[in-house]
C-alpha cells in the first residue's frame, strides 16, 4: 500500500520538509496546523478563540482535501503556549463536532511554537 500526500491551497503551505497531510491505510494524518489564514495571508492574532477557529478551519480543509471530515477524527493533539487558555480552547474546539462523540485527545503546554503562535493542532482521521 502506498501513501498519498494530501495538498490543498485552502490551508497553509508547508514551510519545511513535510506535507499538509498523508493518507495511508485508511487514515489521514495531518501536520500540526497553526492559525494562519491563507485568504488574508497572515497569522490570526486576535485572541485564542479566533486562533483556534482558524486552526480548525485549516484542519478541516486538509481533511476535506483527503475526502474525509472532522466527524471522522479519532485522535487530536493540541499544543498550547499557555495552558490557562484550556477552557477557551475547549469551547471553540467542541463546536466543530456534531455530537459528544469526541475523538481521543491530549493537550499540552509547550515553551514555544512555530512563528510564536499560541496554539497548534494535529489530527488523525478515518479516511
Amino acid at each position: 500500500m502506498k501513501k498519498e500526500i494530501i495538498y490543498t491551497s485552502n490551508a497553509p503551505q508547508a514551510i519545511g520538509p513535510y506535507s499538509q497531510g498523508v493518507k495511508y491505510n485508511g487514515f489521514v494524518y495531518t501536520s500540526g496546523q497553526i492559525p494562519f489564514d491563507v485568504v488574508a495571508g497572515s497569522l490570526v492574532t486576535t485572541g485564542i478563540k479566533d486562533e483556534v477557529h482558524q486552526v480548525m478551519k485549516n484542519v478541516k480543509a486538509i481533511l476535506e482535501a483527503a475526502g474525509t471530515s472532522v466527524d471522522q477524527i479519532v485522535k487530536t493533539t493540541i499544543f498550547l503556549k499557555d495552558l490557562n487558555d484550556f477552557n477557551d480552547v475547549n469551547e471553540v474546539y467542541s463546536s466543530y463536532f456534531t455530537d459528544t462523540n469526541y475523538p481521543a485527545r491530549e493537550c499540552v503546554e509547550v515553551a514555544r511554537l512555530p512563528r510564536d503562535v499560541n496554539v497548534e493542532i494535529s489530527v488523525i482521521a478515518i479516511a
